[in-house]
């Protein structure tokens, strides 16, 4: 999976993905631990000591102890999500209400207005997290506001 995930994943779909989000805004990135020398080393290192008792990365980790705080090291990993559930509580909010408003959905008939402003009014009353869901629903509308200006 090593030789996967060096060979294929990351030039073919991570690095790329990175590539086009650094040049989107002009700037320059580096991946130093793909450095040729460091990955020739790590390739000579047993397995046990880059998984150690399910603990992956376990030597860069215990290296890192040494010159980072511990928790900085063993957080679990983080993606890159967006506050959307924020965003359509806030900046997005009027914008949403407008492509899932009650008339437009019944005027449409395309989808069970009234499930969607059940999980639209829940959303908002922070009683559950629907951003998601919505978010699909609010891209389909406005798929079809676009749509509709070609017609």
């Amino acid at each position: 999976m090593m030789i996967q995930d060096s060979c294929k994943y990351l030039p073919d779909d991570i690095l790329v993905k990175v590539d086009r989000a650094a040049m989107s805004l002009s700037l320059e990135t580096r991946a130093p631990f793909l450095d040729k020398d460091l990955m020739e080393f790590a390739w000579t290192l047993p397995l046990k000591l880059k998984i150690n008792k399910g603990n992956k990365k376990w030597i860069l980790k215990e290296l890192l102890h040494n010159y980072v705080p511990k928790g900085l090291v063993d957080r679990p990993k983080m993606g890159f999500a967006i506050p959307l559930d924020k965003w359509l509580r806030g900046p997005l909010r009027d914008w949403a209400e407008n492509q899932i408003s009650k008339t437009r959905l019944i005027q449409e008939g395309y989808l069970d207005q009234k499930q969607i402003r059940s999980a639209w009014t829940s959303h908002l009353a922070s009683k559950s997290s629907s951003a998601n869901r919505l978010w699909s629903i609010l891209m389909f509308q406005a798929w079809l506001e676009h749509q509709a200006e070609y017609e």
